[in-house]
């Protein structure tokens, strides 16, 4: 039975994704290492450092429809060792003395190292596409309400108008930010292990270099400069930027969570049909979507601080850092599956209320037109001596429950410069808008050229796979 909800058949598929669980689940997992080993002794036979004739029947073991998992299960709880048992199998089923060059001179982590490398290109090529979809759906959302105004909100209170557009274009190019950094990690990432107990390749002399040449080649990855059995910063890096995204998402989504409140009303998620918000409330809508993005990010983030910790390595070699990734890299990854898949459900098929939009900015009874006004006296009688005039006289406003216009007009030393036709222009949230729709025309022709160069990438990409 699954302990982790991940792993559950009736809850799992809003923690992960089935593509996601394809790379970290135990059989392909296994299978990967049976992989490894087997392009491993294909790159020994050919620098002779084992015999020709073994690569075939180890190849031909390193099958996982041959082995049986609950024997390699009893194994490990006989040797406690993490690779022992598997070599042991696969020795046995190895006909003549071929089993005894399974593995030769490689340690745990030349497989393990390796085929995380394997896995994690995997990830990036996943999350990468899903981030593109993102943006893409964003970019949507934001040309088509270039111009629908609403309450601009600091510190969680009516701040001045500004545009839906213009708040889906910032997390359009947060987005995007987040692709530049994946496109700038990559360069980093599918570097191989082959470096023995102590990463000194003592094993295979002289020979060593060449071998991890071939041995790399045949798996896709490049060469290490040096060892990094006892650095594990890249994947640490890597999965910080999964943080990061994670983060993104959720921010997108407790935006939701918040203006989807019915006092506000501005935005809604998709209501599938038949969908329960509560038992116990029958009336509830509940943010699904966007509540399930932040436990996931709140999980994705903590988990990944305790990835900082395999970043201190003791000697040569730290089974707890390696070990854990272990326990932390998988279910991060299988997260973030999720995540993205959501929040691309979110984003394309989010509810916009641009009616309740402009009920609220009305709402305000003026006062989010304040700074316009402050701004106004501040040409004919200084900055400071307007902001303390238009302060008093909306505190006073506030108090009698009244619109802040009222309050200006009746107000011997604003009307001394301002005319009422001057109050009337300021007053018009076209007007106030400052350049919202303008930064989302500059964000729309980023994105167009980004993502235009971002084809090329891909192909580069792609091509060297």
């Amino acid at each position: 039975m699954p302990v982790h909800v991940i792993d559950s058949e009736i809850y799992g598929s809003v923690w992960g994704t089935e593509e996601m669980h394809s790379i970290f689940d135990e059989v392909p997992r296994t299978q990967g290492w049976l992989e490894i080993i087997c392009s491993l002794a294909e790159a020994q036979s050919e620098v002779d450092i084992i015999p020709h004739e073994a690569v075939e029947e180890i190849r031909r073991v390193c099958n996982i429809n041959k082995l049986d998992m609950d024997l390699l299960r009893k194994r490990f709880n006989q040797s406690g060792h993490s690779m022992h048992g598997l070599i042991q199998e696969l020795k046995k089923m190895c006909k003549g003395s071929s089993g005894e060059w399974i593995y030769y001179g490689a340690t745990v982590q030349d497989i393990t190292d390796t085929w995380i490398s394997i896995a994690l290109l995997k990830v990036w090529g996943i999350v990468f596409r899903d981030l593109r979809k993102i943006e893409y759906e964003l970019l949507v959302l934001a040309k088509k309400h270039r111009t629908t105004p609403m309450l601009g909100r600091t510190h969680g209170q009516p701040g001045s108008p500004i545009t839906f557009g213009f708040k889906v274009a910032i997390w359009v190019r947060e987005i995007h930010r987040h692709i530049e950094r994946l496109k700038d990690i990559h360069k980093r990432m599918g570097v191989g292990q082959l470096a023995g107990g102590v990463g000194s390749l003592s094993a295979f002399a002289e020979r060593g270099i060449q071998l991890q040449s071939i041995f790399f080649k045949k798996l896709g990855l490049r060469i290490p400069d040096i060892s990094w059995i006892s650095s594990r910063d890249s994947q640490a890096e890597f999965i910080q930027l999964l943080s990061m995204i994670s983060s993104t998402l959720d921010k997108i989504g407790h935006e939701v969570y918040t203006l989807q409140r019915p006092e506000i009303n501005e935005l809604n998620e998709i209501f599938k049909k038949d969908a329960i918000g509560s038992i116990t409330m029958p009336h509830k809508r509940n943010p699904e979507l966007s509540e399930h993005l932040g436990t996931l990010a709140r999980l994705i983030r903590h988990n990944t601080n305790c990835l900082n910790e395999n970043l201190v390595h003791e000697h040569e070699r730290d089974g707890r850092s390696w070990k854990s990734e272990w326990g932390l890299i998988g279910p991060i990854c299988v997260m973030i599956g999720a995540q993205l898949q959501l929040g691309y459900v979110l984003c394309s098929t989010l509810q916009v209320n641009s009616e309740n939009m402009m009920m609220n900015l009305k709402s305000t009874k003026g006062h989010i037109y304040s700074e316009g006004i402050m701004l106004a006296l501040a040409r004919k009688i200084g900055k400071q001596t307007a902001h303390d005039l238009v302060y008093k006289i909306s505190k006073t406003a506030n108090k009698e429950n009244r619109s802040l216009k009222s309050c200006l007009v009746n107000n011997e030393k604003v009307m001394k410069h301002l005319t009422i036709d001057d109050i009337e222009v300021i007053f018009d949230y076209k007007n106030q808008l400052g350049l919202c729709p303008e930064f989302v025309d500059k964000v729309v022709n980023l994105s167009r050229k980004s993502r235009a160069g971002d084809k090329r990438f891909l192909i580069d990409y792609f091509s060297n796979e």
